[in-house]
């Protein structure tokens, strides 16, 4: 997957630390913009789930 480009979210703005995506091959990894060495790797469906909870507020006691 190393052709493919990290994005990060636009609402990170400047700020270096941030969760950067990446997705190809049907596998979406995930990293910290800070610690590029480590990183997380998922399927798709996984993501999407994690996304849609995310979304829906379901972590947000967790903040």
């Amino acid at each position: 997957m190393a052709q493919l480009d990290w994005q990060k979210s636009s609402f990170s703005g400047d700020d270096s630390n941030c969760v950067e995506v990446r997705i190809g091959a049907g596998l979406v990894e995930l990293r910290e913009s800070n610690d590029g060495d480590v990183i997380l790797r998922t399927s798709p469906a996984a993501f999407a789930d994690l996304v849609g909870t995310i979304k829906a507020g379901k972590l947000d006691h967790h903040a």
